[in-house]
């Protein structure tokens, strides 16, 4: 019989021919890459599904798992997979991959072009030229703030907050800023020490010290809202937050306020709290610059990201070890085993 891949919504072509030159089908439940799919949709698609391919907007949790008799394994399109519930995907016998490496300099790159594009009014200054208002040079006009040491000649300091793959890319490429690069995550300290990128630092002292503080942690219970009112107060009145990794590790409705009333200068963001729902009041914030969860939308990144989501899926059906598993447990597990036994579903 032949197998089945159950796509949520629309990849980069890349992916589907390697899935089709392995002689598998493939179904896009939702094929207008612009709209969500429903989750009844989801569900009656994974009936027939030996493997699903999803995306990080999608709630993939115990009953959604669950309805896919026949699946064999899961594969995000994706770094994150903080919309899985792996720890029921682990009790149900089912590998979940996704899509590390390829996309962190794409990501790191954006990190910037926000950081750029709001400490020196790049959206507002377009706009103005677009339309017809640029009729003479002003000493006065957009003036903004430096990244490198400028006309002060003081390194600008970069705090890091996350120093995996994204964030440790990130401070490599404050170097060629001449900045001063601090660094926090628990779990790193020697990492951050020994890598000669950043100086390791406190929680406290990097929200307080940073001119650009940039968030590169995963969402977890831990992380979400880690940066609230009483961060966001203790951060400089001159500082800019840039956002490239999850939505919610923001609480966003106190950083509307933030920015409204002047506790920090400006903020950078790729993603949101309630995505695609942005909090009342930010989109009218002339000192904030919001971009549709791009940071790794470049053709060379998504194209990758969706032949190792091919190729993780394939190692699903097949009852092999996905390269890029994040819940290797799960093949020492009977369930699994139990799914790849003959005569199942």
């Amino acid at each position: 019989m032949t197998q089945r891949v159950f796509i949520t919504r629309p990849i980069l072509e890349k992916g589907i021919e390697i899935l089709e030159h392995a002689g598998v089908d493939v179904a896009i439940g939702q094929p207008d890459g612009d709209a969500p799919i429903e989750r009844g949709a989801i569900l009656a698609g994974l009936r027939r599904a030996d493997a699903l391919i999803c995306h990080l907007s999608e709630p993939i949790d115990r009953e959604v798992l669950a309805a896919g008799e026949r699946l064999l394994g899961v594969a995000t399109y994706a770094v994150g997979v903080n919309n899985i519930d792996l720890a029921a995907a682990t009790e149900l016998g089912l590998p979940v991959s996704n899509t590390p490496d390829v996309l962190t300099d794409a990501t790191a790159d954006l990190t910037w072009a926000l950081l750029l594009a709001v400490a020196r009014h790049i959206p507002a200054a377009h706009r103005f030229t677009a339309e017809g208002r640029f009729r003479v040079w002003n000493p006065v006009l957009f003036l903004g703030d430096d990244v490198g040491p400028g006309g002060s000649g003081h390194p600008k300091v970069l705090g890091v907050l996350g120093f995996g793959r994204i964030g440790q890319a990130v401070a490599r490429r404050a170097q060629g800023f001449r900045m001063e690069v601090l660094a926090h995550d628990p779990g790193a300290r020697a990492a951050i020490e020994e890598s000669g990128l950043a100086r390791w630092t406190e929680f406290e002292g990097l929200i307080a010290r940073s001119d650009f503080l940039s968030l590169h942690v995963p969402l977890t219970e831990e992380t979400r809202h880690r940066i609230g009112e009483r961060e966001l107060r203790a951060m400089k009145r001159t500082a800019y937050l840039i956002n490239a990794a999850r939505g919610p590790i923001v609480d966003e409705v106190a950083l509307v306020r933030a920015l409204r009333e002047g506790w920090i200068a400006g903020a950078g963001l790729d993603v949101y709290e309630d995505e695609p729902r942005l909090a009342p009041g930010l989109a009218e914030l002339p000192n904030a610059v919001l971009a549709p969860h791009i940071g790794s939308a470049t053709r060379e990144t998504r194209a990758e990201m969706a032949a190792i989501a091919a190729r993780n899926t394939l190692a699903h059906l097949r009852g092999e070890h996905a390269p890029q598993v994040v819940n290797p447990e799960v093949y020492a597990r009977e369930a699994w085993k139990h799914r790849h036994a003959e005569g199942r579903p």
